[in-house]
């Protein structure tokens, strides 16, 4: 049994890029945007962990260059979204049980990844999809989420922590606890940020999510 409560890292904004010409990042995320350009990509839905190809697919096209096809898309149906919403109660007991440092570690390491390896897969989908430039994708994608993600965490960590007075002879003790059932998170399009942070910030606190990118 583990009864120390630890401390969560201080949050700090991360910082922002500029990508000047001939920096390490701009060359850096030039060499993404060729790959994710030249390689087709088949986007499943993913339901309770698998991967879930339905065969009813829709086109990914940057908005910049409607001739040049991305990949494709599997779209959901009803039957799908009855699965998905199985698959989070299935899932809810053991999220909703774990510790809250458990849950924060998770999504601190999610922070560290996006700002170091994944930074450029974020920011070059971002450029690809949604048309926006290399400093939009930075401050909109990568350092928003990044920010959303470890600023939550930390918010978190003091929601847990109030609690009410306590008189003479009384101790007052207030439980946090997540919903009933699951959070349905419609993200829009176009804004990276928002799209991660719209499903996790619920997650973070033991809640279930079925996400669907608008």
């Amino acid at each position: 049994m583990n009864n120390s409560r630890p401390s969560i890292p201080a949050a700090e904004n991360e910082p922002v890029l500029d990508y000047a010409p001939g920096s390490p990042e701009r060359i850096s995320l030039q060499n993404k945007l060729r790959e994710l350009k030249q390689d087709e990509l088949e986007i499943p839905a993913l339901i309770g962990g698998k991967a879930l190809y339905t065969g009813d697919l829709e086109e990914i096209r940057p908005p910049h260059e409607l001739s040049h096809r991305l990949g494709v898309v599997h779209k959901c149906s009803a039957k799908e979204a009855q699965q998905a919403i199985e698959a989070s109660q299935d899932a809810w007991h053991d999220w909703a049980n774990m510790d809250f440092i458990d849950r924060a570690a998770i999504f601190l390491k999610a922070a560290e990844l996006l700002a170091g390896p994944w930074r450029d897969v974020l920011n070059a989908s971002t450029m690809l999809g949604q048309s926006k430039s290399a400093y939009q994708a930075e401050i909109d994608a990568a350092c928003e989420l990044i920010d959303f993600i470890r600023f939550n965490v930390e918010y978190a960590s003091e929601i847990y922590e109030e609690q009410p007075y306590s008189g003479p002879g009384v101790w007052n003790r207030l439980e946090y606890r997540p919903l009933e059932g699951f959070v349905f998170a419609v993200t829009p399009f176009n804004f990276t940020a928002i799209g991660g942070n719209l499903p996790t910030a619920p997650a973070l606190m033991g809640n279930t999510v079925v996400w669907k990118p608008a």
